[in-house]
Parts: structure tokens; C-alpha cells; sequence
């Protein structure tokens, strides 16, 4: 099975490290034997104007996730929702109601949906591609989300370059190494297969550091001064 998948991550932080914004988007293909991407693409948001509800993530996802999709023409699709993997084209009024999901949930997906819904149903009609919100059951997505860190530390360190200084929040069971020629992310999930992801570099002079982030228990911070 060839999946395509998307994902958000990677959080600028404060002084107090609170997140500012989202920084990066990243969609994979991810094959057999699914512990790493084959292919990989990265679009940034402007963390400092950034809506954190989550309806600016799963847009960006979901179109970053189509854009490599009619490249590589993957089995399925899978977005970084937790909806039981029920295909984005059934999600009409009715079926989100019917979701067991919070309210917010409810109303986040309803207002998306009237951009989504048919935007998978026409995908689906030209290709015989499902989009699923399956969320962080799927291994892809996973993936994804090591890719949206590694891309997030990318885009930290020229933002270093000219600032002087980023600190960055990883996504959760997540760390990173740096060698002048590529960024390499992993898992630290024993449970996971030893997931990751690695994208090639310029390479800089700069002094980066990781450490456990001290007031979210199992993120990891990326910090780079030039």
C-alpha cells in the first residue's frame, strides 16, 4: 500500500515556552516498509499569524496532501483527524453530528467541511482516491508528523541565521540531529519501529541544542543562535 499523508508541527516558542504559532505543514508517500517517507514536501506559515483551533492546520493538510497526491498517485489518503478513518466526502451536517467528537469538534468540522467534503468527493470521483481522517492510528501520518518537525527545525535555523535565536517545540516523542549535510528526525518511541525522516541542508555555523521541553512532558525544544 502506497499512503500519502499530511500533517502540522513544529511550535515557535516564548520566554515561557507557550506556543506562538505553527510553523511548518509536510505531506509524505509512505511505502512499504513504512518507517520513513520516500518523498516529502513542506509548506511554512507565518507562526507569529497563526490560528491555533486547528481548522488552519487541517486546510493546509489536506491541500498539501492533494498537491502530492496527483504527483504520485498514491492507494490512499490519510489527514492527521481522529474520525474512525470515515472518508472526508460522507462528511456531510448529518454524519458530523452523528461523530462521537466534542462539540468544538463538531463545529470546527462542520464549518471545514463545507470546503472539504466536496473538494474529496470530486478527488474521489476523478481518481478512486479515499481521503480518511484516521488521524495518529496510521503509521503515515506519524511519519508526517516527524517530517512537519524536521522541517519546522529547517526553517528555525534561518530564522537563527537572521534573528540570532529560535526556540522551537518538536512534536511529541521527537528528536533531531544536525550534520552539515541534512536534518535528521526521530522517533523515541520504542513502540513505533523506529520511525523517521531526514531532508537535505546548506550547511550553516550555528550552535543548536535539545532538551526536554519543562513544562510539556514528552516534547522535546530545538533551540539555534547564530
Amino acid at each position: 500500500m502506497r499512503i500519502v499523508s499530511a500533517d502540522t508541527g513544529g511550535a515557535l516558542l516564548d520566554e515561557n515556552y507557550n506556543p506562538i504559532g505553527l510553523i511548518a505543514t509536510a505531506a509524505v508517500l509512505v511505502e512499504r516498509p513504512y518507517k520513513t517517507a520516500k518523498l516529502s514536501i513542506a509548506k511554512y506559515s507565518d507562526p507569529f499569524k497563526y490560528d491555533l483551533s486547528g481548522r488552519m492546520a487541517l486546510k493546509d493538510e489536506t491541500f498539501l496532501a492533494l498537491k502530492l497526491a496527483k504527483k504520485v498517485k498514491p492507494d490512499v489518503i490519510h489527514l492527521d483527524s481522529t474520525l474512525g478513518g470515515i472518508e472526508i466526502r460522507k462528511l456531510d451536517d448529518p454524519t458530523i453530528d452523528a461523530l462521537r467528537i466534542s462539540d468544538r469538534g463538531k463545529a470546527i468540522w462542520h464549518e471545514l467541511s463545507k470546503d472539504l467534503q466536496p473538494l474529496a468527493k470530486r478527488f474521489w470521483e476523478e481518481t478512486g482516491i479515499e481521503i480518511l481522517a484516521i488521524g495518529k492510528e496510521s503509521v503515515a501520518v506519524r511519519i508526517a508528523e516527524i517530517y512537519a518537525g524536521i522541517y519546522s527545525v529547517k526553517w528555525g535555523i534561518e530564522y537563527a541565521m537572521k534573528e540570532g535565536f529560535v526556540r522551537i517545540g518538536l512534536p511529541r516523542y521527537m528528536t533531531i540531529e544536525i550534520n552539515k549535510e541534512k536534518i535528521l528526525g526521530k522517533s523515541l518511541d520504542s513502540r513505533e519501529g523506529d520511525l523517521y525522516g531526514e531532508i537535505s541542508m546548506e550547511g550553516k555555523e550555528f550552535e543548536w541544542e535539545i532538551y526536554p521541553n519543562p513544562i510539556a512532558r514528552t516534547f522535546m525544544v530545538f533551540e539555534a543562535k547564530s
